[in-house]
């Protein structure tokens, strides 16, 4: 049989009603199911991934807002820059940054089968070493790296993202952590809840905090 005909095999710790939406979702890309499989392997932390759900959904956003030009803060092994490039016009591209050199080759090499090579490029190195170099406008920025650095990598790509684009975070939940009462008593919590509260009070843009996966930040720049 198939792979692309196997029924999908939904990990059984996952909400139910998570495991219920991606019975109800279009079918994960082989390409995608053969990246996440590559990427457990390894990595040693493949919880990293954006995973079928997430990526389904930033696959819609990219469709629905036709950008020319997208900004990714964490590579990882570029499951989430694959979907985010589905949308993008003809001629566009996707600027994708992480410091994990480790697993360049395994984006790369998956950005290659995927027919994006010429699309994204890709930057091996310090998102914020970068990002000063670089010239926008972006219609879209998503950022999904180290927590304790989300305020900074927001104020860093606010300025290049234009006016009515998007900006996405991910992991804005932090597994539940932000909701209890020690969400400053690790770096990654407290760099996410002062992020959440830093976007809260910009009247610089609106923004959702949706309840998706392990959480998502969707800034709408004024």
């Amino acid at each position: 049989m198939s792979i692309l005909n196997e029924k999908p095999q939904y990990d059984t710790t996952r909400p139910q009603y998570e495991r219920y939406a991606l019975e109800y979702t279009s079918p994960e890309p082989d390409l995608l199911r053969q990246l996440t499989r590559s990427t457990h392997f390894v990595s040693t932390t493949p919880g990293m991934l954006s995973g079928h759900l997430q990526g389904q959904f930033l696959r819609f956003v990219s469709r629905m807002l036709a950008p020319q030009r997208i900004l990714e803060i964490g590579t990882f092994s570029g499951y989430s820059a694959i979907c985010l490039a589905a949308g993008l016009k003809p001629g566009g591209e996707l600027l994708t940054i992480d410091n994990n050199a480790e697993l360049s080759e395994l984006a790369a090499s998956a950005f290659r089968k995927a027919g994006l090579s010429d699309i994204v490029r890709m930057y091996t190195d310090d998102a914020l070493n970068v990002i000063p170099g670089l010239n926008g406008p972006f219609d879209l920025v998503f950022i999904d790296a180290d927590k304790e650095n989300y305020t900074r990598y927001y104020e860093s790509t606010l300025p290049l993202l234009r006016q009515g684009g998007f900006l996405i975070a991910d992991n804005v939940l932090w597994y539940g952590k932000v909701l209890g009462k020690n969400a400053a008593g690790d770096k990654e919590t407290r760099g996410i809840a002062e992020f959440n509260e830093h976007v809260r009070n910009d009247d610089r843009v609106e923004h959702l905090l949706l309840p998706v996966r392990d959480g998502l930040m969707m800034v709408w720049k004024k």
